[in-house]
């Protein structure tokens, strides 16, 4: 299914350890908002989606998350190789040490390690849509917050770049969205699955009137 390029999907050359910004930054992995609870969401949503033109998007982009993953564990490597006791301890950085040295484990900022609560696959096409378009704003948001703490160029470029590519993300949920409301043609988007409740026989009285009715007005 996929084809892996040996590089990253955009440099790090981090010069200078900082085991300080590795403790916020490390929310971009293993965080709430991260980038590995996004691949996850997409890369499982895909599955019960009605439309290929969405499937496809979910594809590409989860695929992409994947790459951002790589690329996130790279700036953590290189922001805590060769540190001494004395710069872990200044840091604040030894209660991450103790259990995992200098490994990249996926963890939040908080202390919290990565879990499968963070993401959510509802097998609804809009339900998950306006999840996918939250979480790209969400993780936007972490990113804005990382360069408000950190100083280095070095760690602040890629950190850019991943912040724009959630901008790009948000922008093609919002067309796969419009996709699924132009297929569908129907009003009432939100008021049931359609595509669940059709199929298996199990609509309800309102949920019939309402998929009916493609003309109602609300």
């Amino acid at each position: 299914m996929w084809q892996y390029e040996k590089k990253l999907q955009y440099p790090v050359k981090i010069k200078t350890p900082d085991a300080k910004a590795a403790k916020v930054i490390i929310s971009q992995l293993g965080g709430p908002d991260g980038e590995l609870s996004a691949s996850l969401r997409y890369l499982n949503q895909r599955y019960t989606m009605p439309y290929g033109e969405i499937v496809g998007t979910l594809t590409d982009i989860g695929t992409e998350e994947l790459a951002h993953v790589e690329m996130i564990s790279a700036i953590l490597y290189q922001l805590t190789r060769n540190l001494t006791p004395e710069d872990i301890k200044r840091a604040g950085f030894d209660t991450y040490f103790v259990d995992h040295t200098s490994g990249i484990y996926p963890i939040a900022a908080s202390g919290v390690p990565f879990r499968a609560e963070y993401f959510q696959v509802k097998g609804d096409t809009y339900a998950d849509l306006h999840e996918d378009l939250a979480a790209e704003q969400k993780a936007r948001v972490t990113y804005d917050n990382i360069l408000r703490l950190v100083d280095d160029p070095d760690v602040k470029d890629p950190i850019r770049f991943l912040r724009e590519r959630e901008l790009v993300h948000f922008q093609r949920f919002g067309e796969a969205l419009r996709i699924a409301q132009e297929k569908d043609n129907y009003k009432n988007f939100y008021a049931f699955n359609r595509q669940f409740d059709k199929g298996a026989g199990r609509c309800s009285s309102n949920v019939e009137r309402f998929g009916q009715n493609r003309n109602m007005k609300h």
